[in-house]
C-alpha cells in the first residue's frame, strides 16, 4: 500500500475510445490527452480499450504482447487478445476479440452493445493478471466501463490482485446511461443481486439495470466534467432520474475541468490555418478571416463580424431556442454566420432555406471536419454555443485558445469556463440566461455591439486566449483524487 501522497501509483484508464484510433466525441479528446499530463506527474497510468474492426494492428505498427488468454464471460470462458501501440509516452493496450470488436467497424450502437462492453471490461482486468501489473485505481468513463464498479465490490473482492484497488468512475453526459434488461446480470455474473431498487427513484428506472447507475453507487469516487454540472446533476431537471443515487453519494461525487490539447491546439503553430497567430500578435488573425470569408462565399469584410457555430443540430445544442430567432438576427444584425454539423433533419431543413434566402450572410456546412472547425474558429470573431445542457464543453476551450470570443448559456462547464464581460472587469467571453429565444439573442446583440469597439474587443480576445485551458490543473486535481479514493477504500477516511 503507498506510504505516502508522493508515492506513484499504477492506474489503468478505462475509454471506449480515444484520439488517435477511435473517436466519436470528447471522451476520446480527454482519454487521449489526461493520462499523458498524469504521466508527467510520475503516476503509472495505461490505456485499455477494445480492438474495433476499423483499427488495423499491423498497419499501425501494434505488438502483440499476450497471445491469446482466458476471460470468464456468462457461464463459459471465452479467449481474449493483448496488443500495445507503438506511442513511446503512453502504454495503449487494445483487448483483441475478433467475434464482439475485430468484426465491427463501428465503435456502438450494435444490439449487443451491453455483452461486447461487459467482456471488454472483464478482460482487460483479466489481462492485468498476464502482465503482472496490479493497478491502485482503476479510472472508468461512462456506461460502457461502469460495470468494474460493481465487480470490485463483489466479483473481484477478495481477489489478491485487486483486493486493495479503488475505482475512480467519470461521468462525462449523465444522459448516456447504458440502460439494459436483467439479461445483462446474467452476462455480467451479477445475477444473484438482481436490480438495485432506491425508494426516491422512478418505478421504470428501478426495474431495469442501468449501468452508470451502479457505476455511481459502487465507485470509491464519482467525478463529472464541471463544477457547475457535478451540482446541477443533483437537481431532477438535470438529473436523468438517478438524482436521488447521486444525492445520497454526493459527499464522494467531485466535478473536475476537463482541458484540451494546448499543444495541438495552438493557433501560434497550427499548420491547418491560413495563419499562425497568438495572443501577444493577432494581425495574422485577419487573414483568416478573410480566407474563411472566401471560401465560405460571404462578402470579404474585416468590419463584419463572423459569427459561427459547431456541433450537432440538435435541441440540445440550443438549436430549439436558436431557430425562431436566426432570421431576425439575420435581417436586423450586420453579422455573417457560419453553420458546420449534422443532426436533425428539421434543422437541416430550417437552415437550407435560410441559407438560400441570405447567401451572403449564412454559409452552411451539413458536416463535420476537424479542419475546416479548426478554420471556422480561426477566422471567426464570436463563437456560439447556446447548450441547452453541456457537462463541460471543449468547443468554447478551443474557440478561446483561438480568440473567437465564445457566446454561451450558461450551464455546465460553459458557466465554469467563459467569464461574462461586465465592466470595469473584462471577460473572456458573454453568458446569458435563463435559457430562451430572448436571452441568445441579446446576449449576441451584445457581443455585435462591442465588437464595434475594437479596443474593448481586443482585450476580451486576449483575455479569452490567455485562459488556462490546459490538462496541468485538473491532471493535478486528479492525482489527488486517486489517493483519496485509495485511502477511502482502504483505510475509510480520505487522505
Amino acid at each position: 500500500m503507498p506510504t505516502s501522497p508522493q508515492t506513484p501509483f499504477n492506474i489503468l484508464y478505462f475509454s471506449a475510445e480515444i484520439v488517435p484510433y477511435a473517436r466519436t466525441g470528447g471522451l476520446a479528446q480527454v482519454a487521449g490527452s489526461l493520462p499523458r499530463a498524469l504521466r508527467q506527474l510520475g503516476d503509472d497510468i495505461r490505456v485499455i480499450l477494445p480492438r474495433y474492426g476499423h483499427i488495423d494492428p499491423q498497419a499501425l505498427g501494434f505488438r502483440r504482447i499476450i497471445d491469446t488468454f482466458a476471460v470468464p464471460f456468462e457461464n463459459e470462458t471465452e479467449t481474449a487478445g493483448l496488443w500495445q501501440a507503438p506511442d513511446a509516452d503512453l502504454p495503449i493496450y487494445f483487448i483483441e476479440h475478433e467475434r464482439l470488436f475485430g468484426s465491427r467497424q463501428g465503435i456502438y450502437s450494435y444490439p449487443d452493445d451491453a455483452e461486447r462492453f461487459i467482456f471488454y471490461c472483464r478482460a482487460s482486468l483479466e489481462a492485468m493478471r498476464h502482465l503482472q501489473w496490479q493497478p491502485h485505481i482503476l479510472h472508468t468513463n461512462e456506461w460502457q466501463t461502469a460495470i468494474i464498479a460493481n465487480w470490485l465490490r463483489s466479483i473481484y473482492a477478495d481477489d489478491p490482485l485487486y483486493r486493495e484497488t479503488a475505482v475512480v468512475y467519470t461521468i462525462h453526459n449523465l444522459s448516456y446511461q447504458g440502460i439494459f434488461g436483467h439479461r445483462v446480470l446474467e452476462v455480467a455474473g451479477l445475477a444473484s443481486q438482481g436490480f438495485i431498487a432506491h425508494p426516491d427513484v422512478s418505478p421504470s428506472l428501478n426495474q431495469v439495470v442501468s449501468l452508470m447507475g451502479r457505476g455511481i453507487i459502487f465507485a470509491d469516487i464519482i467525478t463529472t466534467v464541471s463544477p457547475t454540472y457535478a451540482r446541477e446533476i443533483l437537481t431532477p431537471d438535470f438529473g436523468e432520474g438517478l438524482d436521488p443515487i447521486l444525492r445520497d453519494r454526493q459527499h464522494r461525487l467531485f466535478g473536475i475541468l476537463n482541458g484540451i490539447d494546448t499543444a495541438l491546439y495552438d493557433p501560434a503553430t497550427d499548420t491547418t490555418i491560413p495563419a499562425t497567430y497568438d495572443a501577444d500578435d493577432l494581425a495574422a488573425r485577419s487573414q483568416c478571416k478573410s480566407m474563411l470569408q472566401a471560401e465560405m462565399g460571404l462578402k470579404v469584410a474585416a468590419e463584419v463580424p463572423v459569427i459561427s457555430l459547431s456541433s450537432r443540430l440538435h435541441e440540445h445544442k440550443g438549436y430549439d431556442i436558436l431557430m425562431p430567432v436566426l432570421e431576425p438576427l439575420l435581417q436586423h444584425i450586420d453579422a455573417q454566420w457560419v453553420i458546420m454539423g449534422v443532426g436533425d433533419q428539421r434543422y437541416h431543413d430550417h437552415l437550407n432555406y435560410l441559407h438560400e434566402r441570405y447567401p451572403r450572410r449564412l454559409a452552411l456546412r451539413l458536416t463535420y471536419a476537424d479542419d475546416l472547425r479548426r478554420r471556422i474558429i480561426s477566422g471567426s470573431d464570436i463563437f456560439l454555443m447556446p447548450s441547452r445542457h453541456e457537462p463541460c464543453g471543449l468547443d468554447q476551450l478551443i474557440a478561446m485558445r483561438y480568440g473567437a470570443v465564445p457566446v454561451v448559456h450558461a450551464t455546465g462547464g460553459l458557466a465554469d469556463t467563459v467569464l461574462d464581460h461586465n465592466p470595469p472587469a473584462t471577460g473572456s467571453g458573454f453568458s446569458f440566461r435563463p435559457y430562451d429565444s430572448m436571452a441568445l439573442f441579446a446576449a449576441v446583440v451584445r457581443a455585435v455591439t462591442l465588437y464595434r469597439q475594437p479596443a474593448i474587443w481586443h482585450q476580451i480576445q486576449q483575455s479569452a486566449m490567455r485562459q488556462d485551458v490546459s490538462w496541468t490543473q485538473p491532471a493535478q486535481q486528479y492525482h489527488q483524487l486517486y489517493r483519496r479514493a485509495y485511502s477511502l477504500k482502504n483505510t475509510g477516511r480520505p487522505a
